[in-house]
């Protein structure tokens, strides 16, 4: 086990001028999504290969923000999904190395009953364009139309962010109520206003010298990315008079 000398949360602002954070820092950032994580819980990940702070010459432990993003992720797949540490471990390992994993599916207890659930990428995962084609089960021509309306866009280097696949899958089932793409153009134009909203709220975020709250940004865009997909689920619900189970 690593150890750690006391006395960490008098080092908050010496590692804030690095750019980096302390322990104590680092958990005020995480208590916002995770009220219920403490400093040992952090150490503990540590230990087990989950993260790899920076130490000073002293020993005390100095976080970035791509430490603290990275234990959100890790939180957030064992409060959601049930993932041992072994297998959270080896996905965001594979996904900084930018392959493309396929996604696990565990096991989860309600009420005695084993449930069988798959857990969501996270943001970093990349596809490649015959991998997107396979998944969705499309042709090349398809995939370019698509393309055209805006409806998935390939990243700089060439692949897909693997919100891809989703939205591709989406697509071909709308596809078979008559929906064609270039009938989604609304909806997508839609979703970028909505998105720009969101944006415009966690830019000063994004923006502030604050490596902390440049940290907190990442967990605000996906609080707000919720609300306004809930927000619009409930309108389109309300419109067309229906009621989603």
């Amino acid at each position: 086990m690593l150890q750690t000398p006391s006395g960490g949360a008098g080092h908050g602002t010496a590692a804030a001028d690095s750019g980096l954070m302390s322990i104590g820092t680092v958990l005020n950032v995480l208590r916002d999504e995770f009220p219920e994580v403490t400093i040992s819980k952090i150490r503990f990940l540590e230990s087990e290969g989950l993260i790899e702070p920076q130490r000073t010459p002293s020993g005390y432990r100095k976080f970035s923000a791509g430490d603290v993003e990275r234990l959100g992720h890790v939180l957030r797949m064992q409060r959601d999904h049930y993932l041992p540490l072994k297998v959270i471990r080896e996905y965001l390992d594979a996904m900084e190395r930018g392959e493309a994993v396929a996604l696990p599916v565990v096991g989860r207890q309600r009420d005695g009953e084993t449930l069988q659930e798959p857990w969501e990428a996270p943001t970093a995962a990349r596809i490649g364009r015959s991998e997107l084609l396979a998944a969705a089960e499309i042709g090349e021509q398809e995939l370019e139309e698509w393309e055209s309306y805006g409806l998935i866009a390939p990243l700089p280097d060439g692949a897909y962010d693997a919100e891809a696949v989703t939205v591709a899958a989406l697509v071909v089932e709308l596809g078979r109520f008559g929906i064609e793409p270039r009938h989604l153009r609304a909806m997508k134009a839609a979703a970028d206003r909505e998105a720009g909203l969101v944006d415009q709220v966690v830019a000063p975020l994004k923006r502030h010298r604050n490596p902390q709250t440049r940290a907190h940004a990442e967990a605000r865009t996906k609080e707000l990315a919720g609300l306004t997909v809930k927000l619009h689920a409930a309108l389109v619900q309300t419109a067309l008079g229906v009621r989603l189970p």
